[in-house]
């Protein structure tokens, strides 16, 4: 796999944007289950970690993150800037989690 730079930042130090290439996003839909949410009622009951929850989003999340850098490599970038993370719901149970930044090359 092709190393690409990702940054929340504008600007990489050390390094000169030649091109802007364009946005690229990743996004993934993800929907809970009933035993998930029966676990989690408990688990609401009592408090603290939902954990089956925490391991969704952080699969839904890395799932997202890959779609995009795959997006930008594509586009023949090596590095994303200003890359941000956001979540909606798109149905009761179902969320999207997307990333989405701007592809560049640097040299």
């Amino acid at each position: 796999m092709k190393e690409i730079i990702v940054t929340t930042s504008e600007f990489i130090p050390g390094k000169k944007i030649t091109k802007i290439v364009g946005v690229v996003r990743g996004n993934t839909v993800r929907s809970r289950n009933i035993g998930r949410d029966i676990g989690a009622a408990f688990k609401n009951m009592v408090g603290g970690e939902i954990k089956t929850y925490t391991e969704l989003i952080s699969l839904s999340r890395d799932e997202a993150y890959n779609r995009m850098i795959n997006n930008a490599i594509k586009m023949g970038a090596n590095a994303i800037i200003n890359v941000r993370f956001t979540t909606s719901t798109v149905m009761a149970g179902a969320s999207e989690m997307l990333v989405y930044g701007t592809a560049v090359k640097l040299n």
